[in-house]
């Protein structure tokens, strides 16, 4: 999968009317595939929210050259 094709599928994850298999039909790949590439789906939608609405931590400061 894409790095669009996975972000996709995680906004599509966070509405519930969608289901795994709908989204794996929609983007062409197997249910198994989106298991594989949006990992934290394997706690269930709850924590597929959660890591979603994590913000992100801070990038290190790069060293001056």
């Amino acid at each position: 999968m894409t790095e669009e094709q996975i972000r996709h599928a995680r906004d599509l994850l966070t509405r519930p009317e969608n289901t795994v298999t709908s989204i794996a039909k929609f983007l062409g790949v197997s249910r198994n595939t989106i298991y594989k590439y949006v990992p934290e789906l394997k706690g269930g939608r709850i924590a597929l929210a959660a890591a979603t609405a994590a913000p992100g931590l801070p990038r290190p400061a790069q060293p001056a050259e």
